[in-house]
């Protein structure tokens, strides 16, 4: 029998994409995978019931952000770290919050058990609306199974996308743990992923705008070849060899930030 934390199951709200991680050992695993130091200000997205947050407090550290969007978990938390001088407490959505701000030329790290309802839309933030190379060295993040696979897939693969290529041209991705769906309350009806990202300067010179609009136009229509869906862009196909017969899926990351730095 694995053993399970203590979860009050009358908290998990649907709307918020709450799924609480109740297993111990997992949790024992997934914190050990968190790299801090004396320096670190770490930043953990929906610390809900405080399961990551009890092995963090161990960590050393130099500020602890919990960033929790429910009202209630977020004053129970507030109640609890009252007297820690070094650990804060935001009752803010994640999307919103202005980590720059607090965070200035600070060593700092992002993790979390991602609300699965905006998990995509919470890496896309932090990847692409802030200065690169940005505010933290490396984020731990749980992704539905699905959507981890997308992320860290390859070119030629089924699962690659625009989020695969925005992901990779600005981090080297690295499978940590995988999440079976019962170590969960509520359980999901899918398994996660813990991916570790930590960014590069490879592509330093993209606009990363640009990569995006690109990117749209190529996988909005996927099984279109890019003769078509990338026709305003057929000098820089020729100029860089890339064949104009091949599919969305067929162009590696390198091959889209070669393009996206030459628009």
């Amino acid at each position: 029998m694995k053993p399970q934390l203590n979860i009050n199951k009358s908290f998990p709200k649907k709307s918020l994409g709450q799924n609480f991680i109740q297993n111990k050992d997992f949790i024992f695993k997934l914190s050990a995978l968190i790299p801090s130091d004396d320096d670190t200000n770490i930043f953990e997205i929906g610390p809900g019931m405080g399961a990551l947050t009890d092995q963090l407090i161990k960590k050393k550290f130099r500020n602890l952000y919990l960033i929790e969007k429910d009202l209630l978990l977020s004053q129970k938390l507030e109640d609890r770290f009252k007297k820690d001088s070094n650990i804060f407490i935001s009752n803010s959505d994640a999307l919103e919050y202005n980590y720059e701000t607090i965070n200035k030329n600070q060593k700092s790290i992002i993790v979390g058990n991602l609300p699965f309802n905006i998990s995509s839309q919470l890496l896309i933030n932090w990847i692409v609306n802030y200065s690169w190379p940005p505010f933290y060295s490396k984020m731990v993040l749980m992704f539905q199974k699905e959507v981890a696979n997308r992320i860290i897939a390859k070119h030629n693969q089924k699962s690659y996308s625009r989020i695969s290529v925005i992901s990779q041209a600005r981090c080297a991705i690295k499978v940590l743990l995988d999440a079976p769906s019962n170590i969960f309350f509520p359980e999901p009806k899918v398994d996660g992923t813990i991916l570790e990202f930590t960014p590069i300067t490879k592509n330093l010179d993209i606009n990363i705008s640009k990569l995006q609009k690109l990117l749209r136009k190529s996988f909005e229509h996927r099984r279109k070849k890019i003769k078509t869906s990338l026709k305003d862009y057929d000098y820089l196909l020729k100029k860089f060899g890339i064949d104009d017969g091949l599919r969305a899926e067929n162009l590696s990351v390198d091959d889209y930030c070669k393009l996206a730095s030459a628009i």
